[in-house]
């Protein structure tokens, strides 16, 4: 059941998120007319979604038929068992996640100022502790390398965050859940306790619509 009390309108939240993850599912259009979902790595940089990969692949056929795509980014937290809060019926057991799903279009880049920074901040995000040259559009050794990349990046013409965390729940119930993910300690188990108190309505900074769809 899709509810407006999951959506997330905090604009720092949803960015941080983007930022903490390191690939996400591309979804374009075939020239057979089938949807295409391709995983691949992505940087969140001013704004736009960049990823990059080779002049003559798949994507890049796809996207020369039709520029509009889809990307999701999802991350999935604790599976929460039925039993937890009914020890008879399976209906309550479900799974908390964060996903943010995005439209817009994607074009390649050719700017290799834009596609340095782009490149960079890449390996800002997946290689934090550095050891490398920085990328720049002026270096002689990276010029032709930067040349030879397709770098694409996404317009952002939509962005839909949904975070689930048990925000539909009762104070009560809420709290039993937390009791028993923090006494259970597998991973992420913790840290979906956490969030399910960040994320609950009563919380001032919760930023989410506990109004029924």
């Amino acid at each position: 059941m899709r509810r407006k009390e999951f959506s997330m309108n905090e604009q720092a939240e949803v960015e941080q998120f983007l930022n903490e993850m390191t690939y996400g599912c591309l979804g374009t259009t075939g020239e057979d007319g089938w949807p295409h979902v391709t995983p691949v790595n992505y940087v969140y940089h001013q704004g736009k979604i960049y990823f990059h990969g080779s002049r003559n692949g798949q994507k890049m056929k796809h996207l020369k038929a039709c520029k509009q795509v889809t990307f999701l980014i999802a991350k999935e937290y604790s599976l929460i068992p039925s039993y937890y809060t009914d020890p008879e019926m399976a209906c309550p057991a479900t799974a908390y996640f964060k996903s943010v799903l995005i439209k817009g279009t994607a074009e390649l880049v050719e700017d290799s100022v834009e596609k340095a920074g782009a490149l960079q901040a890449f390996m800002s995000k997946l290689q934090p502790e550095g050891g490398y040259r920085p990328i720049t559009a002026e270096d002689p050794e990276y010029r032709p390398r930067i040349k030879g990349v397709a770098v694409l990046a996404i317009k952002i013409m939509e962005m839909s965050a949904k975070f689930k965390f048990g925000q539909n729940l009762h104070e009560e119930v809420r709290e039993s859940i937390i009791i028993s993910l923090n006494s259970r300690k597998r991973e992420l188990d913790e840290e979906t306790a956490r969030l399910m108190r960040k994320y609950c309505p009563a919380h001032k900074d919760s930023g989410n619509d506990s109004t029924e769809a």
